[in-house]
This record gives structure tokens, C-alpha cells and sequence, in this order.
């Protein structure tokens, strides 16, 4: 047997190892990878249901926007793009009604994600080679946190399809030197932070890394072609990002992002946005600790420790693998630009959640990808034992795939999940409650969704402060997370409802982490408060 037939045979080839050979052998991996990806958000979609309010400002943006009302839509604490992806994929769909906006905005969401691939791939291969780019995929979309993204018909959605094309554009141009690449870089990073305002992190790195890379000893640079390049890259950012700024008249329009930037003061102790209470007359160094320990936890929630060790792998054997030194020094500024920020948003806004940290996730989870790839070249097993002596065996298809079984899929089935109607059924359910048998006295939504699905007039969760002061609020609607929780607006919540049972109890499924909404009424002549009927 010849080497070649025995490589083939044994699967020491990447290609082979994939499972693919053939000049269209990325095309079909990137096909197959998205049509991977569509099954894994639908199952996601089936077993899961949305829990945050924050999607709910994107459409009504989009709604705004799809109007023709540009000013009121790019004032509703949002970045513009996701919620233009959102109203088109509702021009698409059709339909009337808040139901409809809400599947155009879960068609929003999965689409970019599903799209994503394709950038993720590109850049994973240029970053690392073949195989760590379909690892990269696999490992970073197949992810919990990715899928609640769609869930939640988040703008981390469509942040991360623009992201990931930046972050390959900008690898492009680092790798060849050829400023085509540049609009490409600036284009795609102020698309990202058209979307989020943590977009801008992704051009100004790349600017910052040309600023650093005469002072590494081992460039050679090219005087004109770099302050050509430098000028293009920071000239050309703040042209594109310049009509959104006299838009809104500010870098962003979100408050914690402002807060980073110092544009507005630090949250209150007690602030809605908080995760937690602050502790009165904590230093300012105690905060910043805090939220340097938050990072941490973010981060290994996004990346779990086995990846990290890879990451750290590849990061160790970087000067015999991976991409030029100039590269690892655009990286290395990007996740500690992306760190800075992030203890940043805990430190003066109070919050700072996994999905806040996905953009450096991305670049950890495909260098961890390259980790895991020279770990499994690593291992070979002696051809002796097998009857061919001076041969070493190296993993194949089937070991990759048990590998990413045990990295990617049986976590998912640690806890058993049971399929639902759909993640936002629930909310549909309390909005058709509150439509029927709520009609008279104002209503008090801290889900924000079920007053949408209702169409009624009512309070969000915004306003729970000035609700508990207001004595015409009849009906109060919240899940059971939030009347259990040790939050800053816990003790106004126990305050509204002080000890009446809920007059109805909506959940949408069996088990303890199923969003289960409840309703009180506060009037003093209700008669006999029962707990409603469980709906599926």
C-alpha cells in the first residue's frame, strides 16, 4: 500500500478527515455546515422559550421604521440595522398583527445566524487552516448561547453576521497587505455597529494594530502604502458611521454602551438595568474587581474550560502554526479592547451577560478550534498494533466526531427539555388573557411581550417604579423568575402584589426552568382570587 492510498485509508488528510475531497469541498462544507445549523436553531426553537424583553425595542424600531417614521425608529434605544432586517423579512412574510412582527423578527434572527457561517468559516480559514474552520463553526453556533439569540430575536443576531465579515475582511488585509481589503474591513465594522454600538470595537482595532506594527522588530513597512492604508481605514470608518451620528445626534443611544464611553453618568445603585443590587458606598475599586471577576464568568459561560485550554494551545504554539505576528497583534487588541469594555459596561452600567461578550467569544472559540486540531494531529496511535510497523495511525472521522459529541451535543441533553408550542406561545397566551378578562383598570406588564400580544394599553417594565406609586394600576403581570428574584425592583414587585395569590397562571410547559407568567389583581373588591388554569 502506497503512502497516499494508506493516508487516505487511515484519514490522515484534513479533507479526508472532514469527509470531504474536490475543488467544491468548501462550498459544500459551508452548505452543509448551514443547513447543520438550521436544524440545530429549530430544534432550538421547539425546546425553548424566550426570556428577555430586549428584542421587543428592536421591533418596535422596526416598526417605526417600516412607517416611514426614520427619526422616531433610531431613537428607540437601537442601533438601526437589525431592526430593518426586521422589517424586511415582515415584507417578506406579511401578515398583521403583533404575532406576525414577531415571527418576521425570529425569521431576522435565524437567518443571520444561519448566514454567519459562511464569514466564520472564511475567516477561521485564513486564521488557522481548513479543518479548524469547520471546527470553529461547530463549536461556536452550535452553542446555547448562540440559539437563545434566536429566541430571544436578539440584534447579537445580525451584530454577529457583520462581526464575523469584519473580522474576515480585516484578517485579509493583514494576511496580504492589499488595501482592497480595507473598505471591506471599515464597511463591515460600521455595519456591526450600526447594529451595536460595540461594532466600532472591531475598526478601531484594526486601526490601533497599524499604529503598533512598526514597533514590532520583524516588519518591514512600507511608509506610503501604510499611512495610506492608516488613513483609509480611520477616514473611511468615520464617513460610513457619520450620517447615524447626526441622526441621533451621539455615538450611540443606548445607555450602558454610553456609560462605557463615559457619555452618561454611572447607573444608580438600585437602577432597573442592574443585575444586583449595589452595595452603598462601594469604592471604586471594589466595582471594578467585581466586574473583572463578572468578566470571567461570562466568558468561561461562553467558552467552557476545555476550550480555553485549547485556545491557550494554540496561542502557545503560535510561533510554529497559525497566522503572521501581525494578526496575532490585531487579536490580541481586540480581546483586550472587548475585556476593557466589558468591565466597563459591569462597572458603570451593572450588567454584563454572556451574550454581551460573543464577539470575543468568536475569536477564542476559532482559536480554540486550531488548538483542538494540533491536539488531535498529536495523537497517533502505533501502527504495530494494527500489523503495519513504522506507521502511526492519526485520528479519523469517527473520533472527530465522538470528540465533538462530547465538546458539542451531550451537554445539550444534560437536563431534559420539553418540546413547546413555540418561544413566545406563553406571551401570546397572558396578551389573549389580558385582551378577554382584563378590560377594565391599567395593566402592569413586566414581561413587556404579553402587553404587546394583548394590544392593550398598559405599563412596562420600565415604569415599575412609578406603577407602585400609582393607585389605578389593577392588573400586574410578571414571571415567576421575576417575583423570585433578588433583583433592584424585587421589593417593588412584592410591594404591588404584596400577598395575593395570582388570579391566573400561564406556563408554557412542565418542568422548574419553564417561563411561567402569573397575573394579580389588585382591586379591593376582587372576590375570591383563584389560581388560573396552567395552559400546555
Amino acid at each position: 500500500m502506497n503512502t497516499e492510498a494508506l493516508d487516505l485509508a487511515l484519514g490522515n488528510d484534513s479533507d479526508v478527515d472532514a469527509g470531504l475531497t474536490g475543488p467544491f469541498r468548501h462550498p459544500v462544507r459551508i452548505v452543509l455546515l448551514m443547513l447543520a445549523a438550521a436544524v440545530f436553531l429549530g430544534w432550538s426553537l421547539r425546546h425553548s422559550e424566550a426570556t428577555l424583553r430586549d428584542g421587543l425595542r428592536s421591533i418596535r424600531a422596526a416598526q417605526s421604521l417600516n412607517a416611514g417614521e426614520w427619526r422616531e425608529g433610531l431613537r428607540e434605544v437601537e442601533h438601526p440595522l437589525h431592526p430593518l432586517a426586521i422589517a424586511a423579512a415582515h415584507r417578506l412574510i406579511g401578515g398583521e398583527g403583533p404575532e406576525w412582527w414577531q415571527r418576521a423578527a425570529v425569521s431576522a434572527s435565524f437567518g443571520a445566524v444561519v448566514l454567519m457561517i459562511i464569514p466564520l468559516y472564511l475567516a477561521g480559514r485564513d486564521l488557522f487552516g481548513d479543518r479548524a474552520a469547520w471546527l470553529g463553526c461547530v463549536l461556536f453556533v452550535f452553542s446555547p448561547i448562540v440559539s437563545s439569540l434566536v429566541v430571544n430575536v436578539l440584534s447579537e443576531s445580525t451584530f454577529l453576521l457583520m462581526w464575523a465579515w469584519g473580522l474576515w475582511a480585516s484578517v485579509r488585509f493583514l494576511r496580504e497587505g492589499h488595501t482592497r481589503w480595507l473598505p471591506a474591513a471599515a464597511g463591515f465594522g460600521v455595519l456591526a455597529y450600526l447594529t451595536r454600538p460595540e461594532g466600532l470595537l472591531l475598526p478601531a482595532s484594526l486601526l490601533a494594530t497599524l499604529l503598533v506594527i512598526p514597533l514590532h522588530h520583524a516588519t518591514r513597512i512600507n511608509w506610503p502604502r501604510w499611512r495610506r492604508a492608516t488613513g483609509l481605514l480611520g477616514l473611511g470608518a468615520i464617513a460610513l458611521a457619520a450620517p447615524y451620528v447626526a441622526a441621533t445626534g451621539s455615538v450611540t443611544v443606548r445607555p450602558g454602551p454610553a456609560r462605557v464611553l463615559g457619555l452618561e453618568a454611572a447607573s444608580a445603585p438600585m437602577a432597573l438595568e442592574r443585575e444586583a443590587p449595589m452595595v452603598e458606598g462601594q469604592s471604586t475599586s471594589e466595582t471594578y474587581r467585581l466586574a473583572a471577576l463578572r468578566l470571567i464568568e461570562v466568558v468561561r459561560a461562553d467558552v467552557p474550560i476545555l476550550l480555553l485550554a485549547t485556545a491557550f494551545l494554540a496561542a502557545a504554539t503560535a510561533h510554529r502554526h497559525g497566522p503572521p505576528s501581525r494578526t496575532w497583534a490585531f487579536l490580541v487588541v481586540v480581546l483586550a479592547a472587548s475585556a476593557l469594555a466589558l468591565v466597563r459596561l459591569h462597572a458603570t452600567a451593572g450588567y454584563c451577560s454572556p451574550r454581551n461578550a460573543l464577539a470575543p467569544a468568536m475569536i477564542l472559540i476559532l482559536t480554540a478550534a486550531a488548538g483542538l486540531d494540533r491536539l488531535m494531529t498529536a495523537v497517533a496511535i502505533p501502527g504495530r498494533f494494527f500489523g503495519l510497523p513504522q506507521e502511526r495511525l492519526r485520528p479519523g472521522p469517527v473520533l472527530w466526531a465522538a470528540a465533538l459529541a462530547a465538546i458539542v451535543i451531550l451537554p445539550r441533553f444534560r437536563e431534559p427539555s420539553t418540546p413547546t408550542p413555540g418561544p413566545f406561545n406563553v406571551y401570546w397566551d397572558a396578551g389573549r388573557w389580558l385582551a378577554g378578562s382584563a378590560k377594565d383598570g391599567k395593566i402592569l406588564d413586566l414581561t413587556d411581550w404579553s402587553l404587546y400580544f394583548s394590544r392593550r394599553p398598559g405599563t412596562t417594565f420600565a415604569q415599575v417604579r412609578e406603577a407602585a406609586a400609582d393607585p389605578t394600576i389593577r392588573w400586574v403581570v410578571a414571571t415567576r423568575s421575576q417575583i423570585e428574584s433578588a433583583s433592584t425592583y424585587a421589593s417593588t414587585l412584592r410591594e404591588l402584589i404584596g400577598d395575593r395569590p395570582p388570579i391566573a397562571v400561564l406556563a408554557g410547559g412542565e418542568g422548574e426552568n419553564r417561563v411561567q407568567i402569573q397575573i394579580f389583581e389588585r382591586a379591593d373588591n376582587r372576590v375570591g382570587a383563584v389560581d388560573g388554569p396552567t395552559l400546555r
